[in-house]
This record gives structure tokens, sequence and C-alpha cells, in this order.
């Protein structure tokens, strides 16, 4: 996605991150934020100091995107390792909104 050779809906680029709808999207917004640095974001839980400012970036951009796709509340979810359900293993952020969200997630 990140060298365009699979197709996506682009929400946002900048010089650290793309932002794209998912495609089997889990709430009427579904938008999937990626670091465009790669070195140590396969996973959250693998993430060190150095990568730092690149997540703190994350964070921001997510909450650009929810405020503006979902002025009624969004979920930001980051799914790691197995029983995380993460299924691709290049960090990645979901910006979830549009319903009401249930709790506890599952």
């Amino acid at each position: 996605i990140l060298d365009g050779s699979i197709p996506s809906t682009k929400v946002h680029e900048d010089e650290h991150c793309l932002a794209f709808r998912d495609i089997a999207p889990a709430a009427p917004t579904h938008v999937v934020l990626i670091p465009k640095e790669k070195a140590g974001m396969s996973q959250l839980s693998k993430a060190t100091p150095a990568n730092k400012e690149v997540l703190g970036h994350l964070m921001l951009v997510a909450g650009e995107i929810g405020r503006k796709e979902c002025p009624e509340g969004f979920r930001v979810v980051v799914n790691d390792g197995v029983q995380g359900a993460q299924s691709v293993y290049h960090l990645h952020l979901h910006v979830i909104g549009g319903r009401q969200m249930a709790w506890p997630p599952g």
C-alpha cells in the first residue's frame, strides 16, 4: 500500500504516515493509519524510544481523522500479537466510528 502497488482510498498522507479506508470496514467509518517508517514498527510491543515521535504523530493524526469523520466520537484500536488479533505485522492504527461502539470489545 505504501508504494502504491496495492490500491487504496487515501484519507491522509504526510511525510510520516498514510491513512486509508479499510477494505473490510467494521463500522461506517474505518480508517487504517500506518507509519511510513518500518524500522522497529512491526508491533506496538516492539516499538522503542526511537519510535516515540512517529507514535505520537500517529496518535495526533488519528485524532484529526476521528474529529473530522466521527464528530460524535470514535475508537482508536491497535492490535498487537496473536491474542491481540494482529493480522498484518506492520504497526497500524484503526480509527473506527460512525455508530455506537460496544464495550467490552471482542
